[in-house]
C-alpha cells in the first residue's frame, strides 16, 4: 500500500470517526467463512458498518480526528474489526447474540456518544444501554403519567361526589 493510498484510507476512516457517535472495535479472528459471512450478513440486518481495518491506519485516524477516544488506542492489537452503528446498543446486542454459537467477537473497546468502554467484560453493559428513542419514550411514559393519575382522581372523585350528593338529597 502506497503513502497515497494510505493517506485516503486514513482521511475515510477520520470521516467515519466524526460521522458516527457509536463506534465499537472487535476481535473476529478465529472465525472461519461461513460464521464471518454471517456475522456481516447479521450486521448488514442490523444497520451496522462491520470493516477490518490496520491497527495503525485506525490509530492515526483516531488521532485526527476531533473526538477525545482516551483510552482507546491502547487496545489496538492483533486483529481489529471496526463496528459503526446509529443505536449506542446495537452491536453489542448483535455480538452477545453471536456469541450462543461461537466464542468470537470479542469486545475490544467501544465509544459510546463520548464515553469510553474498554475491554469485554463491559459487554453486558453495553447492551443495557439504552437508545434515545427508548429514552425519550421513558421520560413521555413519566411525563404522562402524574397527569393521568390527577385526571383518573377527578374523573372517580366526581362520580363519588355525584352518588354522595345524590345520597343526601334523597334523604
Amino acid at each position: 500500500m502506497t503513502r497515497e493510498e494510505k493517506a485516503i484510507v486514513i482521511e475515510d476512516l477520520t470521516a467515519q470517526l466524526a460521522e458516527n457517535a457509536n463506534i465499537y472495535l472487535a476481535d473476529i479472528s478465529g472465525l472461519d467463512a461461513v460464521a464471518t459471512s454471517n456475522l456481516r450478513r447479521a450486521c448488514f440486518k442490523a444497520n451496522i458498518k462491520l470493516a477490518v481495518v490496520k491497527n495503525t491506519l485506525l490509530a492515526k485516524a483516531m488521532e485526527a480526528s476531533d473526538k477525545e477516544f482516551g483510552e482507546l488506542s491502547s487496545v489496538l492489537k492483533g486483529n481489529t474489526s471496526l463496528m459503526l452503528s446509529e443505536t449506542g446498543n446495537g452491536p453489542a446486542k448483535l455480538i452477545k447474540d453471536f456469541r450462543k454459537k461461537s466464542d468470537k467477537p470479542l469486545l475490544k473497546g467501544a465509544f459510546i456518544e463520548e464515553a469510553v468502554y474498554i475491554g469485554d467484560q463491559n459487554l453486558e453493559a453495553l447492551v443495557n444501554i439504552k437508545s434515545k428513542e427508548e429514552v425519550i419514550g421513558d421520560i413521555i411514559g413519566l411525563l404522562q403519567s402524574p397527569a393521568k393519575n390527577v385526571i383518573s382522581g377527578l374523573k372517580s372523585g366526581g362520580g363519588k361526589l355525584a352518588g354522595i350528593l345524590k345520597t343526601l338529597s334523597e334523604k
